[in-house]
């Protein structure tokens, strides 16, 4: 009996160090499993941390790319449209001079068969022979001619930088026109060499009252849109805008280069003030900086016949920065 109990508590003994072995061994792969747990849950927290990372490096590289690519695209529009605008002007300009070279021929044609019976036409008043007396079609033609020879010397004068030249002889010209194309296109050529020489006050205020006096002129539209880009490099957003949407509302302009920069132009200047309103940052307009004039004051332009269209009219001495903005033509032509 002795060693049955002997037995069984030997037994009783074995099964409870097993037990308590067991229990261990239970704890330690616990405490395996919840290391092993926390390990992966870490290495899991820190692979979407760095996917998220890359995910935003990514999507900023994607909108700036897209901001680049709508850029250029927009640059694209406008070279194109610019393109398209100087060959339309190339087109008309030449197809102007054609008709205009067609018209000088018909009327000097005019004027040296009808020589003969103007020179015989003399009034005589008491007794004393009269100046020669030509009707007005005729005055009307010799007065076109010279006027087209200024006008021509005036210009290749601003090709050749004279800007004070040329504008004196636009100024002529515009004086003895007063109406019509050629008083139309003087204006816009003085406009442009008060440009040159940086009187920008001035040649704003002739190209506003170009654009009042010929509403419907072949040279409106490109002095409006010279407006507006006047205004927008001194930054005076109002003034552009309103020059714009002069352009825009202009039926004649419809068809021109200057329609379409016209409403680019406008689409950006609203889409940043939208930016503005919803408080996003845009960059701020820095008006340009005008140099200093560095054009000679021209003296007296050398005298010539006006029946030489190659040789530039008698002026006097012209100072676009000193001269005041002629004063457009009451009527529209």
């Amino acid at each position: 009996m002795k060693r049955l109990a002997l037995g069984i508590a030997v037994v009783a003994l074995a099964l409870t160090g097993c037990s308590q072995v067991t229990m261990l061994r239970t704890q330690e792969m616990k405490a395996v499993g919840t290391d092993v747990q926390t390990t992966v849950q870490k290495n899991a927290a820190y692979t979407v941390e760095t996917l998220g990372a890359q995910n935003d490096s990514l999507r900023a590289e994607l909108d700036s790319a897209l901001a680049r690519l709508e850029a250029a695209s927009l640059a694209q529009k406008r070279m194109q449209a610019e393109i398209t605008m100087l060959s339309r002007r190339v087109s008309d300009e030449s197809e102007r001079n054609d008709s205009r070279q067609e018209e000088i021929l018909y009327r000097l044609d005019m004027l040296l068969g009808k020589s003969d019976k103007i020179l015989a036409k003399k009034v005589v008043v008491s007794g004393a022979p009269a100046p020669v007396s030509m009707d007005s079609l005729e005055r009307e033609a010799e007065k076109l001619v010279e006027a087209e020879a200024m006008f021509n010397t005036a210009r290749s004068d601003y090709h050749r930088s004279e800007y004070k030249l040329a504008y004196s002889g636009f100024k002529q010209v515009y004086e003895q026109m007063k109406t019509g194309e050629l008083a139309e296109n003087s204006l816009y050529w003085m406009a442009l060499c008060l440009i040159e020489v940086n009187q920008m006050d001035k040649a704003k205020k002739v190209f506003a009252r170009m654009s009042e006096a010929f509403p419907d002129g072949q040279k409106t539209c490109p002095a409006m849109f010279k407006l507006a880009s006047i205004y927008s490099d001194e930054c005076d957003i109002d003034m552009q805008k309103q020059y714009l949407q002069k352009i825009l509302s202009n039926k004649s302009c419809e068809t021109t280069g200057e329609f379409e920069l016209a409403a680019e132009m406008l689409q950006e200047i609203l889409e940043k003030e939208d930016k503005v309103k919803e408080g996003a940052p845009v960059e701020a307009c820095v008006p340009k900086e005008v140099p200093l004039e560095a054009q000679p004051v021209a003296e007296k332009a050398p005298a010539a016949a006006p029946a030489d269209p190659s040789a530039a009219p008698a002026v006097e001495s012209a100072n676009p920065a000193a001269a005041p903005a002629p004063a457009a033509p009451a009527a529209n032509p």
